[in-house]
Protein backbone atom coordinates (compact mmCIF):
# COMPACT_ATOMS: atom_id res chain seq x y z
CA UNK A 1 0.00 0.00 0.00
CA UNK A 2 1.32 3.24 -0.77
CA UNK A 3 2.17 6.15 1.95
CA UNK A 4 -0.74 8.50 0.31
CA UNK A 5 -3.05 5.23 0.18
CA UNK A 6 -2.16 5.05 4.42
CA UNK A 7 -2.56 8.44 4.78
CA UNK A 8 -6.06 9.22 3.12
CA UNK A 9 -7.44 6.16 4.88
CA UNK A 10 -5.95 7.57 8.19
CA UNK A 11 -7.87 10.62 7.75
CA UNK A 12 -11.76 9.39 8.80
CA UNK A 13 -9.92 7.36 11.44
CA UNK A 14 -8.21 10.24 13.14
CA UNK A 15 -11.46 12.76 12.56
CA UNK A 16 -13.65 10.34 14.18
CA UNK A 17 -10.76 10.33 17.44
CA UNK A 18 -10.98 13.42 17.86
CA UNK A 19 -14.86 14.09 17.08
CA UNK A 20 -15.22 11.05 19.79
CA UNK A 21 -12.43 13.16 22.37
CA UNK A 22 -14.86 16.06 21.84
CA UNK A 23 -18.07 14.71 22.69
CA UNK A 24 -17.26 12.63 25.75
CA UNK A 25 -18.64 13.33 28.88
CA UNK A 26 -17.27 15.30 31.56
CA UNK A 27 -17.66 12.68 34.28
CA UNK A 28 -15.88 10.34 32.24
CA UNK A 29 -12.95 10.41 34.32
CA UNK A 30 -14.31 10.32 37.71
CA UNK A 31 -12.94 8.39 40.23
CA UNK A 32 -12.77 7.58 44.21
CA UNK A 33 -10.54 6.24 46.67
CA UNK A 34 -9.67 6.22 50.20
CA UNK A 35 -7.53 9.18 52.03
CA UNK A 36 -7.11 10.66 55.55
CA UNK A 37 -7.99 13.89 55.83
CA UNK A 38 -7.78 15.48 59.45
CA UNK A 39 -7.20 12.40 61.49
CA UNK A 40 -10.48 10.47 59.95
CA UNK A 41 -10.76 8.48 56.53
CA UNK A 42 -12.29 10.32 53.69
CA UNK A 43 -13.65 9.36 49.97
CA UNK A 44 -11.55 11.50 48.10
CA UNK A 45 -13.71 11.85 44.25
CA UNK A 46 -11.74 13.68 41.68
CA UNK A 47 -12.77 14.57 37.86
CA UNK A 48 -12.36 16.86 34.84
CA UNK A 49 -15.52 19.47 33.76
CA UNK A 50 -15.55 21.74 31.10
CA UNK A 51 -16.08 24.97 32.57
CA UNK A 52 -14.62 25.48 36.46
CA UNK A 53 -18.13 27.55 36.17
CA UNK A 54 -19.95 24.01 36.08
CA UNK A 55 -21.57 22.71 39.21
CA UNK A 56 -20.42 19.43 40.64
CA UNK A 57 -23.12 17.36 43.21
CA UNK A 58 -22.68 14.02 44.63
CA UNK A 59 -25.81 11.70 45.28
CA UNK A 60 -27.77 14.56 44.45
CA UNK A 61 -25.65 16.95 47.22
CA UNK A 62 -24.00 19.78 45.56
CA UNK A 63 -20.09 20.16 46.46
CA UNK A 64 -17.53 22.66 46.49
CA UNK A 65 -14.63 21.23 45.00
CA UNK A 66 -11.06 22.45 44.92
CA UNK A 67 -9.75 23.28 41.22
CA UNK A 68 -11.09 24.38 37.78
CA UNK A 69 -11.09 22.14 35.05
CA UNK A 70 -9.69 18.96 37.27
CA UNK A 71 -11.56 19.39 40.43
CA UNK A 72 -11.48 17.18 43.65
CA UNK A 73 -13.15 16.79 46.83
CA UNK A 74 -13.36 15.14 49.99
CA UNK A 75 -15.67 13.89 51.77
CA UNK A 76 -15.82 12.45 55.36
CA UNK A 77 -17.06 8.26 55.10
CA UNK A 78 -19.70 9.43 57.73
CA UNK A 79 -21.56 11.93 55.45
CA UNK A 80 -20.85 9.30 52.15
CA UNK A 81 -22.68 7.07 54.51
CA UNK A 82 -25.52 9.48 55.02
CA UNK A 83 -25.66 10.32 51.52
CA UNK A 84 -25.90 6.41 50.16
CA UNK A 85 -28.32 3.56 50.21
CA UNK A 86 -27.26 0.84 52.82
CA UNK A 87 -24.56 -1.34 51.11
CA UNK A 88 -24.09 0.83 47.78
CA UNK A 89 -21.18 0.28 45.46
CA UNK A 90 -21.20 3.21 43.51
CA UNK A 91 -22.36 7.05 44.24
CA UNK A 92 -23.98 9.39 41.99
CA UNK A 93 -21.43 12.43 40.49
CA UNK A 94 -23.12 15.09 38.45
CA UNK A 95 -21.17 17.36 36.54
CA UNK A 96 -23.61 19.86 35.02
CA UNK A 97 -26.00 18.17 33.07
CA UNK A 98 -23.71 14.74 32.79
CA UNK A 99 -24.20 12.29 35.23
CA UNK A 100 -22.04 9.09 36.73
CA UNK A 101 -22.21 6.21 38.45
CA UNK A 102 -18.68 6.17 40.38
CA UNK A 103 -17.65 3.21 41.73
CA UNK A 104 -17.06 3.52 45.32
CA UNK A 105 -13.24 1.34 47.38
CA UNK A 106 -14.32 -2.15 47.71
CA UNK A 107 -16.51 -2.52 51.04
CA UNK A 108 -16.29 1.16 51.88
CA UNK A 109 -20.18 1.21 52.43
CA UNK A 110 -20.18 -2.65 53.62
CA UNK A 111 -20.81 -4.40 56.91
CA UNK A 112 -17.50 -5.82 58.61
CA UNK A 113 -17.64 -9.59 58.85
CA UNK A 114 -15.25 -11.67 60.90
CA UNK A 115 -13.55 -13.93 58.55
CA UNK A 116 -11.77 -17.04 59.61
CA UNK A 117 -10.05 -17.78 56.75
CA UNK A 118 -9.67 -15.09 53.57
CA UNK A 119 -8.69 -17.48 49.97
CA UNK A 120 -7.26 -14.87 47.18
CA UNK A 121 -5.93 -17.04 44.15
CA UNK A 122 -4.53 -15.43 41.02
CA UNK A 123 -6.19 -16.45 37.61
Amino acid sequence: MSIIRRRVWALPVLGAVIVGGLTAPATAGTRTRLVECESRSCLLVTGRRASAATGVAINGHAVAVQGARKWRVSLPIDTVRQWSAPLARTISVSVGDNHVQAALPIGLLGHAKNLAVLTVSAK
